[in-house]
C-alpha cells in the first residue's frame, strides 16, 4: 500500500515522549506513528469481537451449564 504524505498536530509533551523513545528514534516517527494506528485498530478490532462475544452469549450461562455440568459434576479434584 502507498503511503500518503500526512500532516498532523501533536502536543508538545506528547511528541517529547515519541522522540525520547528509542524505537521512534531508530524507525522515525512516522514509522512509530503508523504502528501506533496500526495497533489502535487492532485492539479497536479485538474489543469490538469481544463486545459481539459476550452479547451473544448473555443470558445463555443457564442453558451452558445445562450441557456441561454432568461433564463438571463427574470430575473430582484429587484430594490432598
Amino acid at each position: 500500500m502507498a503511503a500518503r504524505p500526512l500532516q498532523i498536530s501533536i502536543d508538545t509533551e506528547l511528541l517529547q515522549r515519541i522522540d525520547a523513545d528509542p524505537e521512534a528514534r531508530e524507525r522515525g516517527r512516522s514509522a512509530f506513528i503508523r504502528s501506533a494506528v496500526q495497533l489502535y485498530f487492532k485492539i479497536k478490532e479485538r474489543r469490538e469481537i469481544e463486545a459481539q462475544l459476550t452479547q451473544a452469549y448473555v443470558g445463555e450461562a443457564d442453558a451452558m451449564l445445562d450441557e456441561v455440568g454432568d461433564l463438571l459434576s463427574a470430575q473430582a479434584w484429587p484430594e490432598s
